[in-house]
């Protein structure tokens, strides 16, 4: 899921055949990424799964780029089930017809009800919602003195001195864009269209200022609870997880953005079937609610708050509370192409190489 928000992922199919696995229709292959998510998919989702149906799942702890999926079911070597992408992504699949379309007649209606509606889609089942923060060092920023509370203070170095953090813009589709915007003073609801050259002037201004350009979830991570940087950029579920093991850290809700990921089948999967019933399952809220108890994500079924004591109600990006100020990302204006040929995120990317070497 965090490793994997990026448009573009790295080597996920490496440690897998390239030719198609002929796999037993009683077994279901699931992508579930590494690390603390990897292991919170397994005991959430995949674990009861299992138990409840009695169809033996592989969770699969990498990762896949879109170049790979789509090579993957081009080739008719369909070797996964199921697996997550980012909004863009998928959207990019879709539109190649790299996906099978969601079943959803097999839903029960007190479960669809409860998904946000950006989370049915025809190609893929909101899996969850995290957020872009900003998170700032306790010691560095005690509570008796001033605390940067936006974006344009963030990028004020003079105000508040510190070691920074952002995320790399390398992938295009993710990047400190939005953020940079804000610190320009744009209104959330004047970010798109982006002015791309605007985004670049404000870079310019905090570029000398950032001590890293992290690229995934796992290195912000360690950089926080290495206290290598007193005010970062996190996805608000590896900011919780560094603070639960003792980084004095807190978060700043204020100006986040909300970004998330699609359960998907590749078109072509040899246990799709399976493979519907799985996706259902973990759409369920009271498997969400589970999920959330492991890994301090958001739900994509509002019911599944029904399930969560309010002090980790609190703590999730898609609570009612933090909903109504966010910012969702916007990845149908990411995918649009101009009149050179390239998407939004892939100029983006090209002005970004250019500009973080310089």
């Amino acid at each position: 899921m965090q490793a994997s928000s990026s448009a573009l992922l790295i080597g996920a199919l490496d440690s897998f055949s390239s030719r198609a696995l002929a796999v037993p229709s009683h077994e279901l292959r699931v992508l579930v990424g590494g690390g603390d998510v990897g292991k919170a998919y397994i005991e959430a989702y995949v674990r009861p799964f299992q138990a409840e149906t009695g169809i033996k799942v592989i969770a699969i702890t990498d990762q896949i780029s879109l170049a790979k999926f789509d090579l993957m079911v081009t080739t008719k070597s369909v070797s996964v089930d199921v697996a997550s992408m980012n909004q863009g992504s998928a959207l990019v699949a879709a539109g190649k017809d790299l996906l099978e379309q969601i079943d959803y007649s097999i839903y029960s209606k007190g479960e669809l009800d409860g998904l946000f509606d950006f989370a049915k889609q025809p190609f893929g089942v909101g899996m969850v919602i995290y957020s872009y923060l900003m998170v700032y060092n306790t010691e560095k920023f005690p509570a008796n003195k001033p605390r940067p509370t936006n974006w344009a203070e963030f990028w004020d170095v003079k105000t508040f001195p510190g070691i920074r953090a952002l995320v790399s813009g390398r992938n295009g589709a993710e990047g400190p864009w939005e953020e940079a915007l804000l610190a320009e003073g744009v209104s959330p609801d004047k970010i798109y269209p982006m002015d791309i050259d605007r985004v670049f002037a404000s870079l310019d201004r905090i570029k000398p200022h950032i001590r890293k350009w992290w690229t995934v979830g796992s290195e912000i991570q360690q950089i926080m609870q290495d206290k290598a940087a007193d005010l970062v950029q996190s996805y608000s579920g590896r900011a919780g997880v560094a603070i639960s093991r003792g980084a004095p850290m807190e978060l700043n809700r204020n100006q986040s953005k909300l970004q998330w990921d699609y359960w998907v089948i590749p078109k072509g999967s040899p246990n799709a079937q399976n493979a519907q019933r799985f996706i259902e399952f973990t759409a369920r809220a009271e498997r969400q609610a589970a999920f959330a108890r492991l890994f301090p994500e958001g739900p994509t079924n509002q019911n599944a708050f029904k399930f969560l004591p309010q002090d980790l109600a609190r703590k999730l990006p898609t609570h009612p509370d933090y909903m109504a100020n966010a910012i969702p990302i916007n990845m149908q204006w990411y995918s649009e192409r101009g009149s050179g040929g390239l998407t939004n995120a892939e100029r983006l990317r090209e002005r970004w190489n250019e500009w973080v070497l310089r």
